[in-house]
């Protein structure tokens, strides 16, 4: 089975999301793992997003990449400038990927303008997850 871990700067928006996307996607084929350079607590945000999906995060957590340094990853996604740039160096032969997606924790404006950017990070997040998972799992 495929390890695969999604990192960010903080495991709270972009990360979890992609987190909840591909463990749905990836069933029985692969682990997923999601965690930040810091640990900022999942977003309410983005739990509420991705109920309107259908998955469930609400009992993700907030972990901090230096807990999974034992494990063997087939795949290390980032999904931030910031993450990419101090990502740690794995011992595996993992595959590192990577994509900046705009941090919707960062949106201002009123509560529909905020919730309209997480929308639209979680589709796109949805969607670069359903092309990894056939060019890489499926």
């Amino acid at each position: 089975m495929k390890k695969i871990l999604i990192l960010c700067t903080g495991n709270s928006c972009r990360s979890q999301i992609a987190h909840g996307y591909l463990s749905n996607f990836c069933i029985g084929k692969a682990e997923v793992y999601s965690a930040g350079i810091e640990t900022h607590g999942v977003n309410p945000n983005a739990i509420e997003i991705m109920k309107e999906d259908g998955i469930d995060i609400s009992s993700h957590t907030s972990n901090n990449v230096s807990e999974y340094g034992h494990i063997n990853f087939d795949y290390v996604i980032t999904v931030c400038d910031n993450a990419a740039e101090r990502c740690p160096v794995f011992s595996s032969n993992a595959i590192k990927l990577h994509h900046n997606f705009l941090d919707p924790a960062k949106a201002i404006g009123t509560q529909e303008e905020i919730k309209e950017s997480f929308q639209q990070v979680r589709d796109q997040i949805r969607e670069y997850c359903m092309d990894f998972f056939i060019t890489y799992i499926k």
